[in-house]
């Protein structure tokens, strides 16, 4: 169970990530990186005592069986959300997000207030927007973290607990995007965004399903083996999903084209 719970951290942490570097970018080059980063790892630093807090806070003080309860339904609803949009975009509804938009926007966004001047000097407004981003991308991180933490916590093997667990996928997803960015020093444009929210709302639909169902005192058949059974039926239905709005999508597209014009 462990490995699950820091794979899925690890993946849905990455997709934030990506999203939270392309603002630092932005900042570092337009601003300065001092600023950037100062904004960053404070953001970074209230984040580690959001998990800390509230993370050990939940695990000592709610009942496992209502914390599941409560844990699957939400993460059941954030699943749901981020499969919504992976779905929208497959079928072609909905754009694909593109980091070079969003770094181009923040560039013009920045020029525009006339924030930019570059400067080796720490820059109040600099650090507050490298902050801010990080922040609100890490929030979902931290809740993520928590979350699977949490639930998952009594079924520790390594010692680390659930929440150290989802905390090593965040860390090492956060280290990996860090170090990519260094060494491209541009948007993380190659990376299959849509398809890691696609997964990873999967996963957090799957994991909701099976511990709201354990909290409400229900049982699976061979246990935590059911887990990749249940991520198959998930991927199933929502491939079925995707191929109906595409051919929806289709027809319509088909009898706007043929619709005789007044």
């Amino acid at each position: 169970m462990e490995w699950a719970v820091t794979l899925s951290s690890f993946m849905a942490s990455a997709v934030e990530f990506v999203e939270a570097f392309t603002i630092v970018l932005v900042v570092g080059v337009t601003i300065n990186w001092r600023s950037s980063i100062v904004g960053a790892l404070a953001a970074a630093a209230c984040l580690a005592v959001i998990v800390a807090v509230f993370g050990v806070a939940i695990v000592q003080y709610v009942p496992l069986e209502l914390l599941r309860i409560v844990v699957g339904v939400i993460l059941v609803l954030f699943g749901l959300k981020w499969l919504k949009k992976a779905l929208l975009r497959y079928s072609g509804l909905k754009s694909l997000h593109d980091e070079e938009a969003i770094y181009e926007e923040t560039m013009a966004q920045l020029k525009a207030s006339g924030d930019v001047s570059f400067s080796k000097k720490l820059q109040p407004a600099a650090v507050a927007m490298s902050f801010k981003s990080v922040l609100l991308e890490g929030l979902e991180v931290a809740f993520i973290v928590i979350t699977f933490g949490s639930s998952s916590a009594v079924k520790s093997t390594t010692g680390l607990g659930g929440i150290g667990s989802a905390t090593v996928g965040a860390v090492v997803a956060g280290l990996l995007v860090i170090l990519l960015g260094f060494l491209v020093r541009a948007p993380l444009t190659k990376v299959p965004e849509n398809s890691l929210k696609f997964v990873v709302g999967i996963m957090l639909t799957t994991f909701g399903t099976f511990w709201a169902v354990e909290g409400f005192g229900g049982s699976w058949p061979l246990s935590d083996g059911f887990l990749p059974i249940l991520a198959a039926i998930y991927l199933l239905i929502n491939v079925l999903i995707v191929l109906w709005l595409k051919s929806t999508k289709q027809r319509t597209t088909s009898s706007a084209a043929t619709a005789p014009r007044s």
